[in-house]
């Protein structure tokens, strides 16, 4: 397998650095005069190409299979969370005059 040279090593770190440069200066600048909407979209957005690349840069790479396993599987790990609090529905119905729910 290939050895983890520095090319790509600059060049994810270059990436990483760019984006949330990017990411901050956005953040500082959006206050209230766009949506909400569209400044989420592209959190999003920056936060999966942030993901894309770590994950091109380590299996392009990769040595180990552990390596594989945790640049693959825990990002999976923390959108299922995600989506499963978002589409899980936890309300309290109040109660009726005669005590039921």
């Amino acid at each position: 397998m290939n050895a983890l040279t520095s090319s790509p090593l600059l060049v994810a770190g270059a990436l990483l650095l760019a984006l949330s440069g990017a990411r901050w200066s956005g953040a500082r600048r959006a206050g209230a005069s766009r949506p909400r909407l569209v400044s989420l979209t592209g959190r999003v957005l920056l936060n999966a190409g942030l993901l894309v690349a770590v994950q091109w840069v380590v299996v392009a790479n990769a040595t180990s299979t552990w390596l594989l396993l945790a640049v693959l599987g825990l990002p999976a790990l923390f959108a299922a969370y995600a989506l499963t609090r978002a589409t899980t529905v936890t309300t309290l119905d109040p109660p009726t005059r005669d005590g039921h729910h």
